[in-house]
């Protein structure tokens, strides 16, 4: 006879495990300086380091990590962008930060508030988004508010239906999210389960739980498909390369569909790859990012 709850736990790390290794990113060492205090803004939700000064012809550079990643993913990048004025933010819960306000509740529209009062707190017009992953997700969300107008976004490796990531749709996992939420927050077995699988995980080891929960099950439950195409600003996009022709060229369609309709798009795929682009090809990247800020 079969065991349906052993079947039910199997399934639930199968599909935990699988979100994970899409989206989560491992930090590149200790990133040891913490929220600067910045004046004019106080967040319960995110923190945000400075790093670079800004020069003549220089951006306002806003970096935006993944899932249960610090801002130590773009270590590589912040060490060869001289002249330009970066704004690191790491987000509560992730990567050794204290949940805080993101231990409970919504995550995603909430971070996109904060980040937004933060972009106008610090009077940064016309800003340059970057975002991978579910920061890429939350680049999205902030170009399509009224009240923060970026001059540019960059989106690497991230499609605007979080489920898509999976193979799935917002309308099939996004219900199916929700169930596993519940379970994985919801009860004592659950937690447990969520917070071993989480330890396994290396981008993941230093996060909390219940904000990977919450944040996984939004992006299976976000879509943005339509939303996208009212983009007032330039959108670059990066997708992630397998590395053979086949494979990229499936990739890159894959990419080009789910974005069509956006009025400037450039998709500039990198390879090979998995996920964790600025990582397993940092110099490829950054060679994108300096064309992409002109």
């Amino acid at each position: 006879m079969i065991d349906k709850s052993a079947e039910l736990d199997g399934t639930r790390r199968t599909l935990i495990r699988g979100a994970l290794g899409a989206a989560a990113c491992s930090a590149l060492g200790p990133w040891e300086a913490v929220a600067a205090a910045h004046a004019l803004f106080t967040s319960d939700r995110i923190g945000v380091v400075l790093r670079g000064a800004l020069k003549s012809g220089g951006r306002e550079i806003v970096l935006i990590p993944g899932l249960a990643s610090s801002p130590a993913i773009w270590s590589s990048l912040v060490a060869r962008l001289e002249g330009h004025r970066l704004h690191l933010v790491h987000v509560n819960g992730f990567a050794k930060r204290p949940a805080g306000a993101n231990a409970t509740g919504p995550l995603l529209d909430p971070l996109a508030t904060d980040l937004a009062r933060y972009i106008k707190a610090q009077g940064l017009r016309a800003p340059v988004i970057i975002g991978h992953s579910m920061g890429g997700m939350l680049a999205l969300m902030l170009g399509l508010r009224t009240d923060v107008r970026p001059a540019r976004i960059m989106v690497v490796d991230m499609l605007p239906d979080g489920a898509a990531m999976l193979g799935g749709t917002a309308q099939g996992y996004g219900y199916l999210a929700a169930q596993l939420n519940g379970y994985f927050t919801g009860t004592k077995a659950g937690r447990q389960m969520l917070t071993d699988m989480v330890r396994q995980t290396p981008g993941g080891r230093d996060s909390d739980p219940r904000v990977i929960a919450q944040a996984l099950t939004e992006l299976a439950q976000m879509d943005l498909t339509t939303k996208v195409r009212a983009l007032t600003c330039p959108l670059t996009v990066i997708p992630a390369l397998p590395g053979t022709s086949q494979l990229d060229s499936a990739q890159v369609q894959r990419y080009r569909a789910a974005y069509a309709g956006v009025k400037a798009l450039t998709l500039a795929g990198i390879g090979p790859s998995a996920h964790q682009i600025m990582l397993d090809q940092p110099d490829k990247f950054v060679a994108v990012v300096k064309k992409f800020l002109g």
